[in-house]
């Protein structure tokens, strides 16, 4: 072995010992940090009265379910065809009377259980992208083993609580029949809570039965052990699919994430409060409909929230407006009383490049900072969603350690206060041979997973990398030393044996 080639395998030692003595395993972070208000109390009660005029004048579209209609019509909104209207303060009353402010997701290992709302945060990846990318192959239709990558990376990353839902598309399975495959991969592959299929009604029963022969029956209807994300079809409408989905899960006490669906100027209008008022009027209708069907479900008011170009019609992310809606409608949702989803790790680049850094990083912080309880997107987005990548996932995990260092707050104990280390050191010395330094200097500060801190001549020696190269590197050793979380052989046997026979039961189609 080369003295080039020992010194750069002993520092990576080093790095390696570093990280896992600095990276602490938590299910969840515990916020400690105060929330950041943007907009002050009047300019809120303004926002709330205008999306119950909205609901009570415009009203909302619930399209091609019956069922839901005369749910609706029962409680008292006043149904026209499918158009909904809901007398003033209707809407909020419900969800406060039986919508639980937080709840426990059970995971298949108990010491990954998520609690959902108050001042937790839980980080999940990206969601839904039919491509995927890496600096090897470049940008490509996403498979199942693509799919299951994602999975195991997310269970090895100590920054991310959530396995997530469709963290890809594996379009290499028929439309209707891989969710399967999802559901099953979530349950083998990693122990942290997952999420349900949402594209047809019987693929969130499916789920739900999958649940049950992974944490039996009884408990999965006295339990939450799976969210979905429920979409409002912006603008002010929800379909069938979406209502169908809903309602399976909130009859077998699945949480539902109502999520309206918006790019502003768009699907909303084209400024900030009016943004937040539909987003507000939306998720209302969506999570009183869920109480509606069964009182006590668990929801979580979500919000995707971004903006297009005036200029070309594209989307946009990173930019200051989606994160002035965040810190608004994370502030109505805490005034509601209910958990608060946004996302994530958003950008519009096509690669893990400069732009990707800087627009994930401001949709990160201003996630954690508006008091995101359940953020999805928060690894690996890429191309305004349209795919997963593999170096963007390792570079926003890296990100989602640092969050939860940042929504910790400030070490005030006695060995955070220092005072020892100034006594011992005085005025014109230097802090890095003190008593203070040298108890804390393994755990002081942050240090990044993928970033290159070291001099010019350093960086050479190790291959002039860039970021990017070096989360290639990162997440192939990942994959490379994956070990499957134990599942028990029976439950694994049972779970084949369920797909199996649902999927002779019915043919292929790709919708």
């Amino acid at each position: 072995m080369s003295e080039r080639a020992s010194r750069r395998r002993g520092r990576d030692a080093r790095r390696t010992e570093r990280q896992q003595t600095q990276a602490t395993v938590s299910a969840f972070i515990e916020r400690k940090i105060p929330y950041f208000d943007y907009i002050n109390t009047e300019s809120l009660e303004i926002i709330e009265h205008n999306a119950d005029t909205l609901l009570e004048e415009i009203g909302i579209e619930f399209r091609d379910d019956p069922e839901a209609l005369e749910i609706l019509k029962d409680a008292g909104a006043d149904v026209d065809g499918e158009l909904v209207r809901f007398p003033r303060g209707m809407c909020r009353s419900i969800i406060q009377a039986s919508a639980p402010r937080e709840f426990t997701q059970h995971a298949r290992n108990p010491q990954r259980n998520v609690v959902i709302g108050g001042d937790r945060t839980v980080l999940a990846p990206a969601y839904g992208s039919p491509f995927v990318r890496d600096l090897d192959g470049g940008r490509r239709y996403a498979t199942l083993e693509d799919f299951q990558n994602f999975v195991k990376l997310t269970y090895m990353a100590p920054g991310l609580h959530h396995s997530g839902g469709t963290v890809c598309e594996p379009v290499d399975r028929p439309v209707n029949k891989r969710h399967f495959d999802m559901v099953y991969s979530h349950m083998k592959y990693s122990d942290k809570p997952f999420m349900g299929s949402v594209t047809h009604p019987d693929r969130a029963q499916d789920t739900v039965e999958m649940a049950k022969i992974l944490f039996g029956a009884d408990f999965v209807e006295e339990n939450t052990v799976c969210t979905s994300l429920i979409n409002a079809n912006s603008p002010m409408t929800f379909d069938a699919t979406m209502l169908g989905a809903a309602k399976v899960y909130a009859r077998h006490n699945q949480a539902s994430v109502v999520s309206p669906f918006i790019l502003a100027g768009a699907m909303s209008p084209v400024t900030t409060a009016g943004t937040a008022t539909q987003i507000l009027a939306e998720a209302l209708a969506g999570m009183a409909f869920l109480q509606m069907v069964r009182p006590g479900a668990p929801v979580v008011f979500g919000t995707f929230a971004s903006a297009v170009s005036m200029q070309t019609g594209a989307p946009t992310f990173g930019t200051p407006e989606p994160s002035m809606v965040m810190f608004v409608v994370g502030a109505l949702a805490r005034r509601l009383g209910v958990p608060f989803r946004s996302g994530g790790g958003l950008c519009g680049s096509k690669i893990a490049d400069a732009q990707a850094a800087y627009e994930a990083a401001n949709t990160l912080q201003s996630a954690a900072l508006a008091g995101v309880n359940f953020m999805l997107h928060t690894a690996g987005w890429l191309e305004g969603g349209l795919s997963m990548g593999y170096e963007k996932f390792i570079m926003d995990a890296d990100q989602a350690n640092m969050l939860a260092v940042l929504l910790g707050g400030m070490d005030m104990s006695e060995n955070g206060q220092a005072m020892s280390a100034f006594r011992e050191i005085g005025p014109g010395s230097h802090f890095l041979g003190s008593t203070h330094t040298q108890e804390n200097f393994e755990t002081a500060f942050y240090r990044s997973t993928v970033a290159d801190n070291n001099s010019f001549e350093q960086w050479e020696v190790d291959g002039s990398l860039d970021c990017a190269q070096r989360a290639n590197a990162q997440w192939k050793k990942m994959l490379n030393e994956y070990q499957q979380p134990e599942l028990d052989p029976a439950v694994d046997e049972a779970l084949l044996d369920y797909v199996a026979r649902r999927n002779e039961s019915f043919p292929d189609k790709d919708y």
